[in-house]
């Protein structure tokens, strides 16, 4: 079948333009010049980012420049001022512990000392107390056997007074008691076995009488001491337990403030160490910037 002239040119340039379209996808597919174009953009992307980092960091350094002078300036002046004072801080510390420490033993041995004091105080109150009791039983017996005597003596029963165990009790008397010689024979031939006695007489019952006033008196006299005695060692035990109790206190309190001073005074050696150690290089940067400082 024959094909008319119009459609037939028709046909060929449709054919034409599908080729011509089919090229054309072909050659940009395969052109180099395309891809490097592309690199060269995605290349542009990535410096540009790069570049808009390296401006900030540029910026923060040149900040950095522009206040190092008065920031290092400021930290050696904060280093020049802080060393001394802690030196010196720390020269009062131990000057302070030192003196502490040396309270602490004065505390100490006070409370020793108070504590022998109330042991030696103890002691002698024992001592004193076995002493009147020893004196008060003797007063005791030989009052408690003149007692007996003199109401005998004036009834005129001296002989069988002679035979009582309280007889034996005023011839002890006879030897140890502080008499005048005549009085001392006298009653000691009274007490004599066998003795005879005249009750008109009335001397031995005046000398039993003199004696048991004497030995009253004595007794009175040694109770009042004993008194005396007693209260004066739980007046000094009452002082002392006092004085023992405030200086437990003050050497807990010491002990304390010692153990304090001691930690706060490493802490503050540890703090000078650091700052004198840190303080050549904060001098080395400032002479470094200086040195490259525009």
């Amino acid at each position: 079948m024959m094909m008319s002239p119009v459609f037939a040119l028709l046909f060929v340039c449709s054919l034409g333009g599908a080729h011509a379209a089919s090229r054309s996808d072909a050659e940009y597919a395969a052109n180099p010049i395309r891809k490097v174009v592309t690199m060269l953009q995605n290349m542009q992307t990535k410096i540009s980012a790069e570049g808009e980092k390296k401006k900030a960091a540029f910026d923060k350094y040149v900040c950095y420049c522009e206040n190092a002078d008065s920031t290092l300036g400021q930290a050696i002046s904060d280093a020049q001022t802080k060393i001394p004072q802690v030196e010196s801080a720390i020269k009062e510390g131990v000057a302070s512990k030192k003196q502490l420490e040396a309270d602490l033993k004065d505390a100490q041995v006070s409370r020793v000392e108070a504590k022998d004091t109330i042991a030696q105080a103890t002691a002698l109150r024992e001592k004193e107390a076995a002493a009147f009791a020893a004196k008060k039983s003797e007063l005791d017996s030989n009052t408690g056997a003149l007692a007996k005597a003199i109401p005998a003596l004036e009834k005129g029963m001296g002989g069988a007074f002679l035979q009582t165990t309280s007889a034996s009790v005023l011839r002890q008397i006879s030897l140890s008691a502080d008499m005048i010689p005549a009085d001392r024979d006298l009653l000691a031939s009274f007490l004599s076995e066998g003795s005879t006695y005249a009750p008109q007489s009335g001397q031995i019952t005046g000398i039993l009488k003199t004696l048991k006033d004497e030995m009253d008196k004595d007794l009175a006299d040694t109770t009042s001491a004993e008194n005396s005695s007693i209260a004066s060692f739980d007046s000094l035990v009452a002082a002392k337990k006092k004085e023992i109790d405030a200086l437990t206190k003050s050497i807990e309190s010491k002990t304390m403030r010692v153990g304090q001073l001691g930690v706060k005074i490493a802490q503050m050696e540890n703090d000078l160490e650091d700052t004198q150690r840190d303080f050549p290089r904060i001098k080395s940067s400032t002479q470094i910037w200086i040195r490259i400082a525009p």
